[in-house]
């Protein structure tokens, strides 16, 4: 399984995801210290969502065109331009070039997020799921150091807290485009990789597809929304701390990253659908201790149990995805699926104030049920009809 193309897709990818981390972690602190609202928050976080739903059918576009080589040397460079305007925008306290510059961390994810695509195609099929399973589980590495650099060059100008951070993420967002300089690519550059509508609408006759799609768009809007709402809900409404509600947080991103170490051996030995159905039922549980218990320790397990199902739901995704498409086809229909599943992820994200504030806690996790109900039917319908 591994060969020269897949360790340096390994080694870059890991680098290249330390941006949207810092994000998470200090995109509302920097906003409430620029603007001084804190009901502006998530806009940092909403806007790199946003940026990587719009870029997604334009990097799957540019690699059918260029290449993945030449798309991920374009991320790279996209990615520390968006950097540098951060820490521009943190030093002037502007914060529109603030969030230009998320939504930008955004545009170079959409193709950053094609790594789990180059990985599968640099190995033998047999070993797709656990090859997307790896970059997934790198993850975790990646939020690791990126929290840790950030936390230690945060002082590093007196006056500008977190600009050491964001100057140092900088340079780091450059380290991929020389790794990447000694990946073998081929360029694609053929007419059929074209974005139109009859393409796109055969790739959605596809039951197959269309199952992959589901599963990994719901199962993100799913993880979104009560991810995003959980903080609000547990330091606002609970009264937790925010070392306390940190952990919760933090539980909940091993949850969705440290099961990539057997997720993919799970779905090479039962299956992609069989692995969807593990994944809902665990979704089901998180849900039901989200609404019917309400204590620290509740929150932890239902939080860390959400990003579980969330991997199991987007690794089998992702590797049905894979293998359901012509070869031909590749680009628009890694570009339509992670368009469409980014979009949910946003509109989760978006969803999850409005519908605390205007609802309630318990509302936020039951809608997730019927949705859980649609990936069941559709993979039901697709095991019947394959």
């Amino acid at each position: 399984m591994l060969n020269k193309n897949f360790i340096i897709i390994c080694i870059s990818s890991t680098i290249a995801t330390f941006p949207p981390m810092a994000v998470v972690l200090l995109g509302g602190i920097i906003t409430s210290q620029i603007m001084f609202k804190d009901s502006l928050a998530t806009l940092p976080i909403t806007l790199m969502i946003v940026g990587m739903a719009l870029g997604a059918p334009f990097a799957s576009r540019f690699m059918s065109i260029w290449g993945r080589k030449r798309g991920f040397l374009f991320s790279s460079i996209l990615s520390f331009f968006a950097l540098i305007l951060c820490s521009i925008s943190i030093y002037l306290e502007i914060f529109f070039i603030f969030a230009l510059g998320n939504f930008l961390i955004g545009s170079s994810q959409a193709f950053i997020h094609q790594y789990r695509f180059a990985a599968s195609e640099s190995v033998k099929k047999e070993f797709i799921p656990r090859s997307i399973s790896i970059i997934l589980l790198l993850g975790v590495v990646s939020a690791l150091l990126s929290s840790n650099f950030a936390e230690y060059f945060k002082d590093y100008f007196a006056n500008h807290l977190f600009l050491g951070s964001y100057i140092f993420l900088s340079i780091t967002g450059i380290i991929p485009f020389f790794i990447i300089l000694f990946y073998e690519d081929k360029i694609a550059n053929n007419d059929n990789s074209k974005f139109n509508i009859e393409t796109i609408f055969k790739l959605l006759k596809n039951i197959k597809i269309i199952q992959s799609i589901v599963s990994a768009g719901l199962g993100y809007f799913i993880m979104a929304i009560i991810m995003t709402a959980t903080p609000l809900h547990m330091h606002l409404v609970n009264k937790f701390t925010l070392f306390e509600t940190s952990i919760v947080i933090q539980l909940h991103v091993i949850g969705m990253f440290l099961p990539s170490l057997f997720s993919g051996d799970l779905i090479k030995k039962f299956g992609n659908t069989n692995i969807i159905y593990t994944g809902v039922i665990i979704l089901f549980l998180s849900i039901f201790i989200n609404t019917f218990f309400d204590f620290y320790y509740s929150f932890m397990l239902g939080l860390l149990l959400l990003g579980i199902g969330w991997n199991f739901l987007f690794v089998s995704g992702s590797a049905l995805l894979v293998v359901s498409y012509e070869e031909k086809d590749k680009f628009t229909a890694q570009g339509l699926n992670d368009f469409i599943v980014f979009s949910t992820q946003g509109i989760g994200s978006l969803s999850a104030g409005f519908l605390l504030y205007f609802s309630s806690w318990n509302v936020i996790n039951l809608i997730c049920i019927p949705l859980l109900i649609i990936i069941i039917m559709v993979s039901i319908f697709a095991s019947n009809n394959s």
